[in-house]
């Protein structure tokens, strides 16, 4: 069923007496407008900095807020009422604090699933950009050059995969099926649902890495997967590999990565995640941006029409399913704040 219509319905047969008022902001709310708008909820829009987010939250006597990628981590917590619902319009939760959250008795969600494909695309498009190094030579284009950079063909090269979830196993099924790639799963917590588009499964990275021709990642911003690619494992890979990185600009080390770049240790890297964003440097001598080997894009993985649609879609299911107290069927990330909640017997 559509998702609008299920919102629809949420409000016609909950037992909500008075209807909510939400705050979004205004990165996200722009995605989403014509799902924020349709759905006849007073949806507000609010800068994304916490001050402002939690000044709008006060000023409209908003119950839920729909929030992006940054961080919060004090006084949005202190202002969101008790059994409020603090959405994600995504996946990555790592800008949330769940346990001032949970402690605050506010339920924190997000919406898995919905931004797979998005997501696993742009891990092609930057794969086939790496292998034919399409910005290098669309930019010369631009200036007037004609510049022909030889490039490599994807069919029976060696992918390796950290992180064998839903978006990399998407990703894994698209080089299968349409490239013919050798695909190289590294498992990290979730075993694929679809093993038969991989050549092989593994546990340990170092056994994988020296094999590739390209690695990309799809792994969680984790306390455990901080700097995931360091100095340690770029050196694992042989000196034509890209690495390609869509998930967390956290589990990088973009210090390590520059001086591979910048001595050919590395083919390339192709990144559309940053450990700052926008995209700050971590050292003003170790910008990546001028190296002629990387292409970058600003953070665009799971910025898609059809995307945005989804996310707006399940972030707005998430609150009226906390409004109706019907928390076994909300995304909820953090379970644990049951306890201190009532319920009201609507789950269902």
């Amino acid at each position: 069923m559509n998702s609008v219509l299920v919102t629809s319905q949420l409000l016609k047969y909950s037992d909500i007496s008075i209807v909510p008022t939400i705050i979004v902001t205004e990165p996200e709310f722009s995605k989403g407008a014509h799902i924020f708008h349709a759905s006849g909820l007073p949806c507000i829009p609010s800068p994304a900095p916490e001050a402002d987010l939690c000044a709008a939250i006060r000023q409209h006597g908003a119950r839920h807020a729909i929030v992006g990628i940054q961080p919060y981590r004090s006084s949005l917590y202190e202002t969101l009422q008790p059994g409020a619902v603090l959405a994600r319009f995504g996946v990555g939760h790592d800008g949330i604090d769940k346990a001032q959250a949970t402690q605050a008795r506010v339920l924190c969600t997000n919406t898995p699933g919905v931004l797979n494909d998005s997501v696993a695309e742009h891990t092609i498009s930057l794969l086939l950009a790496a292998a034919r190094h399409t910005t290098k030579v669309a930019a010369s284009m631009t200036q007037g050059a004609w510049a022909p950079v030889g490039g490599r063909e994807l069919r029976g090269k060696t992918l390796v995969l950290i992180g064998c979830g839903p978006i990399g196993s998407a990703v894994a099924r698209i080089a299968t099926a349409a490239f013919d790639m050798r695909v190289i799963g590294v498992i990290q917590h979730t075993p694929p649902r679809e093993p038969g588009y991989f050549t092989q499964l593994t546990n340990d990275p170092a056994q994988a890495l020296p094999q590739a021709d390209f690695v990309s990642l799809h792994i969680p911003a984790t306390p455990a997967n901080a700097h995931y690619i360091n100095q340690q494992r770029l050196a694992l890979l042989p000196p034509g590999a890209w690495l390609i990185n869509t998930a967390r600009g956290a589990v990088v080390d973009e210090a390590a990565l520059y001086d591979a770049l910048a001595h050919g240790a590395l083919g390339g890297a192709a990144l559309d995640v940053f450990e700052t964003e926008p995209y700050v440097p971590v050292h003003p001598a170790k910008d990546l941006r001028p190296l002629p080997n990387t292409v970058l894009t600003p953070h665009i993985g799971s910025n898609t029409a059809d995307a945005n649609t989804r996310m707006a879609q399940h972030s707005l299911r998430n609150v009226l399913l906390g409004e109706q107290g019907a928390y076994g069927q909300m995304n909820l990330l953090n379970p644990e704040v049951l306890p201190s909640l009532p319920r009201n017997g609507s789950e269902h």
